[in-house]
């Protein structure tokens, strides 16, 4: 949800980086963003978990990537 409402917003996401157990926004504003950002017209609650725990494995792993890492690859990969 924080990454998503950071897109939203037009902030820089390569900053940004998830601290476990922090709260933003209401659940009403979680689900519409996910409503928002999976793709699919009219999903059921099993598509948006599914949707929720795909892009937190793939946030994680980008979280601790070297090369998602702004102060490792520095200016190089901008825009990647």
């Amino acid at each position: 949800f924080q990454y998503l409402k950071r897109f939203d917003s037009g902030c820089n996401l390569d900053t940004f980086c998830y601290e476990a157990y922090s709260v933003e926004g209401s659940p009403a504003e979680c689900l519409q963003q996910f409503l928002l950002h999976c793709g699919i017209m009219d999903p059921s609650w099993s598509e948006l978990r599914n949707f929720a725990c795909f892009l937190n494995v793939q946030l994680r792993d980008c979280e601790a990537s070297v090369f998602c890492n702004p102060d490792f690859v520095q200016d190089t990969l901008q825009g990647f």
